[in-house]
This record gives C-alpha cells, sequence and structure tokens, in this order.
C-alpha cells in the first residue's frame, strides 16, 4: 500500500505564495513521476506540473512561468512552489504519483486526498 500525504494548502492573497509539499510512503520500490493536478469547483481536474525521475518538468501554460516543482528523490517528495497566485488559482491540489510497489512489483498511479488552495482578497 502507497499513501501519498500532502501539505501547504490555504487561504492566500492575490500575487501571493504558496509552498505545497507530498510524500510518499509505504511499500515502495521505486517512484517514476510525480506531480501536481488541481482541480477547481465545476471543472476536470487538470495537469498543473510533473516531474520525471530525471529531473524533467512540465507544466500546464497557465501556470508555467509561475510555478516551480522539484522532487527529493531519496526521500520520494515533492513541492510545488506558487508565485503570484491569482484567483483562478483557486482549486483542489492532488498530489500525484507514479508508483513500483507491492509484491509482485507492478507500476500504479496514486493519489493524494487534496489539499484546498483558495486565492481571494
Amino acid at each position: 500500500q502507497v499513501q501519498l500525504v500532502e501539505s501547504g494548502g490555504g487561504l492566500v492573497q492575490p500575487g501571493g505564495s504558496l509552498r505545497l509539499s507530498c510524500a510518499a510512503s509505504g511499500r515502495i520500490f521505486s517512484v517514476d513521476a510525480m506531480g501536481w493536478y488541481r482541480q477547481a469547483s465545476g471543472k476536470q481536474r487538470e495537469l498543473v506540473a510533473i516531474i520525471t525521475s530525471d529531473g524533467k518538468t512540465e507544466y500546464v501554460e497557465s501556470v508555467k512561468d509561475r510555478v516551480t516543482i522539484s522532487r527529493d528523490s531519496a526521500n520520494d517528495t515533492v513541492a510545488l512552489r506558487m508565485n503570484s497566485l491569482k484567483p483562478e488559482d483557486t482549486a483542489v491540489y492532488y498530489c500525484y504519483a507514479r508508483v513500483l510497489s507491492g509484491w509482485p512489483l507492478r507500476t500504479a498511479a496514486y493519489w493524494g486526498q487534496g489539499t484546498q488552495v483558495i486565492v481571494t482578497s
């Protein structure tokens, strides 16, 4: 069993910054990609940023100049630094990881429980 636990969401004013963190734990053999998705009220979940095991990153166009994703592969953690936040960034942010785990080993996608980010004045 693999768990992803997020932290760092909250209420912030427009133009402010937040840092989200996520830690993976459990019977993990290795972690491939880790990333962040978000889901605003009434909208579909969308990719925000993702980082592979070799450090390649991908960002959704709407955030790429304001957001930085990073990971600590030794500790199976991923962080998302968000700057210049806008009201349209308001959403529940979900940590994602593609993990090789279990016995027999298998690759599966795992999700955190979500952390709310609200950007409002």
